[in-house]
């Protein structure tokens, strides 16, 4: 696990680095004084603890760029730690998964790592998960992370993927019971891929791939519990 620490106090970079490794010993773990000298390295971290303002290129700035340049489909994790609130709104932008506050709160920044390593590993098994979908007679096999969401139709289940979208049958409780708690039967005709969730407002939910689906009056405050629950479990949150 690679982990980057960049903040231009010495300090604290230090106490990063010794609260970390009280949880993962072998983590591998670069620290840097600027902006500057985290972007020459180049490299991919997993996660990324990052000082807001740090000279000409700002932790926000790496930030940015970290997400310019991200391939596939797990996204670092970055944690922005600064001594001042004003940015919080900002951090949102670059999907940061917490902002922590100088002077480091010790036993939050525990709880906050251990839920990064949560999200972490959560993402690295997601990635083997599948179902096997009949489509045109033949068995294809589909990952769970890259279904956008499931839709009953005329008898049939119609699966919005990735790669496409492919026709197959069964009940929708069934498909529920075999995704898993990562979806939420949104409406009695939608299951939705929480990580893929890039908006949502009282009735309506948006997907990465831009398509809408309805989310149902009188389930709207139980998705809103529903999807809390699974961003503070470590879920992979786009909005």
């Amino acid at each position: 696990m690679k982990i980057a620490v960049c903040d231009d106090d010495k300090a604290t970079r230090e106490h990063i680095s010794s609260l970390i490794k009280e949880q993962i010993r072998d983590a591998k773990i670069m620290t840097f004084a600027t902006g500057e000298e985290m972007l020459k390295v180049q490299s991919d971290f997993d996660i990324s603890f990052l000082d807001v303002e740090m000279g000409e290129i700002s932790g926000m700035d790496v930030a940015n760029q970290i997400r310019q340049e991200e391939h596939g489909d797990t996204k670092s994790i970055i944690i922005f730690v600064t001594g001042f609130e004003k940015y919080m709104n900002s951090a949102f932008d670059v999907s940061a998964f917490h902002y922590l506050l100088k002077p480091i709160d010790e036993k939050k920044f525990r709880h906050v790592f251990r839920r990064a390593l949560n999200e972490l590993y959560a993402a690295r098994e997601g990635t083997k998960r599948y179902v096997l979908v009949r489509n045109s007679g033949m068995q294809q096999k589909v990952y769970i992370k890259d279904i956008y969401y499931i839709e009953s139709a005329n008898k049939k289940v119609i699966i919005h993927t990735r790669t496409g979208v492919l026709d197959s049958y069964g009940k929708m409780d069934e498909w529920e019971q075999m995704t898993g708690s990562g979806f939420y039967r949104c409406h009695r005709c939608y299951l939705v891929n929480m990580e893929q969730i890039v908006s949502y407002n009282a009735d309506t939910i948006k997907v990465a791939n831009g398509d809408e689906i309805i989310l149902a009056q009188k389930k709207y405050n139980e998705f809103i519990r529903r999807y809390m629950k699974y961003a503070k479990d470590g879920g992979i949150v786009n909005v």
